[in-house]
C-alpha cells in the first residue's frame, strides 16, 4: 500500500512514525514546514485543570497526556532516544481562593482516570520563595509534583522524522497539491497514493477547496518569546491566569507565551508588541527578569474551528482519505495521540479512541460541482 501524509507537524511526524514500523507499506511525507505550529509550540502538558465544558476535548487531551510515555518508548525501540519531552513540577496561579479550592478538587476527582497525576497541594507565598527566590508572588497558589510535563515540539518532530528515515520514509520537502481525488486512489504532486493523510493544520483549506470542499478550519497567530538564562533548569512549569506561561526548557532555555491572535491570518512576521500582556505578567512574578534580552521569537500559524475542537478521521464519503485539523493550543497534548489513532484508521488496527466524537462530517462539506 502506497501512504501519502501531507503536513510534518507533531501530528504527521507521529503518523508516519508509526505507519512506516510496517514494511508493507510505502509511506511518503510531504512538508515544507513553513508556518508550522509544532515549531513555534511551548509545548505543556498538563490538561487536568481546565475547565472547558467540552468532555469530547477533555477526554481526548488526558489520554494525550497519558500517551506520551508509550511514544517515547516506542520511540527507543527503533534505537532513538529522545528528550523532547521533560516532566515537570507545575504551578497554577489563579487569584480566587475558591477558585484554586475549586481546581484542586476537580484535578482530585479526575485521579481515578488519570493516573499520571501527582501529588496535589497549595503553597503560600513563603513556601514559593524558598523555592525559587526569584520569584515574587503574594497568593496561593496550585502545585502539582509530578503527572505534567513540557515537550519540544520541533526537537519531538526531528527524533520521530529519524526514526521514520532509518524505516524507509520518502521525504519530499515541499508544498504539496493534490492533483486528483478519484473513487479509488488519490494522486499528489503526480504519484497516485492508496491512502493519504492531510495533517496541514491551519492549510487544510488550501488543499481540499480546489477540490469543491468547504472546511471549517481558521488560522490563528502564536508567537512566544525565547530566553537563554543561567538558572530556569531548575523552575517548574508556571501556568499564570491569561495567555502568559513561564516554560523551562532543555539547555536553559524558557519560552514565555504564546499569543493567540485570530486577526493575523498566516501572517509570519515577528511582532514583540503582541507579547506585550505577556512580557507584564512576567514582569510581575520575576521582577528582576530582563525582558528585552530574548534570542528569538518564535512565531507559528495554528488551526481552529468555530467551535474550537479538533477533528480526525477519513473525509465524509472518501474512506481513503484522511485528515486531522482544529487542535489549537492544545496541539503537543492532543496531537501525537491524534497521529497513532490515524495511522491506525489508515491501516485498519485497533483504536484506542471513539473517533466518532471528533468526526471531520462536522467541519468538512463537499460542494456540488
Amino acid at each position: 500500500m502506497k501512504i501519502a501524509v501531507i503536513g510534518g507537524g507533531i501530528v504527521g511526524s507521529v503518523a508516519a512514525f508509526y505507519l512506516t514500523q510496517n514494511q508493507q507499506y510505502t509511506v511518503t511525507l510531504y512538508d515544507d514546514g513553513h508556518g508550522q505550529a509544532t515549531k513555534a509550540s511551548a509545548g505543556i502538558i498538563c490538561p487536568w485543570f481546565s475547565k472547558r465544558r467540552n468532555k469530547a476535548w477533555y477526554r481526548l487531551a488526558n489520554a494525550g497526556a497519558h500517551f506520551y510515555p508509550q511514544l517515547m518508548k516506542d520511540l527507543q525501540k527503533t534505537g532513538t532516544t529522545s528528550k523532547a519531552y521533560q516532566a515537570r513540577p507545575t504551578w497554577l496561579l489563579k487569584r480566587r481562593p475558591q477558585l484554586i479550592d475549586d481546581l484542586i478538587a476537580l484535578a482530585t476527582q479526575r485521579k481515578a482516570n488519570a493516573p499520571l497525576i501527582g501529588k496535589i497541594k497549595k503553597l503560600s507565598p513563603t513556601q514559593q520563595t524558598a523555592i525559587l527566590s526569584e520569584w515574587h508572588y503574594p497568593h496561593d497558589i496550585i502545585a502539582i509534583e509530578s503527572g505534567a510535563a513540557v515537550i519540544d515540539g520541533e526537537m519531538l518532530c526531528q527524533d520521530l522524522l529519524r526514526a521514520s528515515f532509518s524505516n524507509g520514509l520518502i521525504y519530499h520537502p515541499t508544498k504539496a497539491v493534490i492533483d486528483k481525488i478519484s473513487a479509488q486512489s488519490i494522486t499528489v504532486q503526480g504519484e497516485s497514493f492508496d491512502r493519504v493523510l492531510l495533517a496541514a493544520g491551519a492549510w487544510l483549506g488550501d488543499l481540499l477547496t480546489p477540490h469543491h470542499f468547504k472546511v471549517d478550519v481558521h488560522p490563528q497567530k502564536g508567537q512566544l518569546a525565547v530566553y537563554r538564562t543561567t538558572s530556569s533548569h531548575s523552575w517548574p512549569l508556571i501556568m499564570p491566569e491569561g495567555e502568559t506561561d513561564i516554560i523551562p526548557h532543555q539547555n536553559n532555555l524558557l519560552y514565555l507565551g504564546a499569543t493567540h491572535e485570530n486577526d493575523q491570518d498566516f501572517d509570519q512576521h515577528v511582532q514583540p508588541e503582541a507579547l506585550s500582556e505577556i512580557f507584564n505578567t512576567m514582569s510581575h512574578l520575576f521582577p528582576h527578569f530582563l525582558l528585552n534580552n530574548y534570542v528569538e521569537i518564535k512565531v507559528g500559524t495554528r488551526a481552529y474551528t468555530r467551535d474550537f475542537s479538533p477533528f480526525y478521521g477519513p473525509v465524509p464519503k472518501f474512506p481513503h482519505l484522511f485528515v486531522a485539523s482544529g487542535l489549537g493550543s492544545s496541539g503537543l497534548t492532543t496531537g501525537p495521540l491524534i497521529g497513532h489513532e490515524l495511522a491506525h484508521l489508515i491501516t485498519q488496527n485497533t483504536l484506542s479512541m471513539d473517533w466518532a466524537d471528533y468526526d471531520p462530517k462536522n467541519y468538512i462539506q463537499k460542494i456540488l460541482e
